[in-house]
């Protein structure tokens, strides 16, 4: 398989890993161009997906200790006995302990989200990408500083080859198949907890499912 067929390839569980660079208080106070709660929402249901699909997280903060607070405390709920890789370099990927964990993984898809998209999400995505990685920005689960911030970095990053994809995009190109009962009734609790009207469509339809058998 050559490179350009690889990149082009559907999202596959075992080929992925997550990075969640710096969803923490100081940083979501400087978030402008989303919805807070709404990003906030989607981290977690990004962290959770990844769990369901036993995808190796990558968490980590910038001056946890002094500046930026802990991790956004649902995400360590998802996560509870994983300690964040606090760093000082704006990007994560010039931090040797980050890059180290991800190379560990020994995957070459990595999904990434953080605050902000401009900084925190664009420049590792930017480096993971030189070094070879097929590198997806979730877009939901990151906000800028501003809207133009936000857009002007997804531009820069998707002109430069990183693609786009919302947390439940991801979710439900990793379930690909609704007869994957193994993880089909997790992914499905992930989008009633989550997913907004879809959630309560879904939740709507299971419960109609016994009716509709006895009729």
């Amino acid at each position: 398989m050559n490179q350009r067929q690889y990149q082009n390839e559907l999202l596959d569980p075992s080929q992925v890993v997550v990075c969640i660079i710096d969803e923490q208080p100081q940083m979501f106070f400087g978030a402008q161009s989303n919805d807070r709660e709404s990003v906030m929402n989607a981290a977690v249901a990004l962290a959770k997906a990844a769990k369901v699909f036993n995808i190796p997280v990558i968490l980590s903060t910038v001056a946890a200790q002094t500046f930026s607070g802990p991790l956004y405390s649902k995400l360590q709920e998802v996560f509870p006995d994983q300690k964040p890789i606090d760093r000082t370099s704006l990007n994560a990927w010039e931090d040797k302990n980050f890059r180290d964990a991800v190379t560990a993984t020994g995957r070459k898809k990595i999904l990434i989200a953080g605050l902000w998209t401009e900084v925190c999400v664009t420049l590792p995505a930017l480096s993971a990408l030189a070094d070879g990685y097929d590198v997806y920005a979730v877009t939901d689960a990151s906000a800028g500083s501003s809207i133009q911030a936000h857009e002007m970095a997804v531009l820069r990053m998707t002109q430069a080859g990183v693609k786009p994809i919302t947390w439940q995009a991801a979710l439900l190109e990793m379930q690909r198949d609704w007869a994957n009962k193994d993880t089909y009734k997790p992914v499905t609790q992930v989008v009633t907890e989550h997913g907004g009207a879809y959630g309560v469509g879904l939740e709507y339809a299971e419960s109609m499912v016994p009716a509709n058998q006895q009729s």
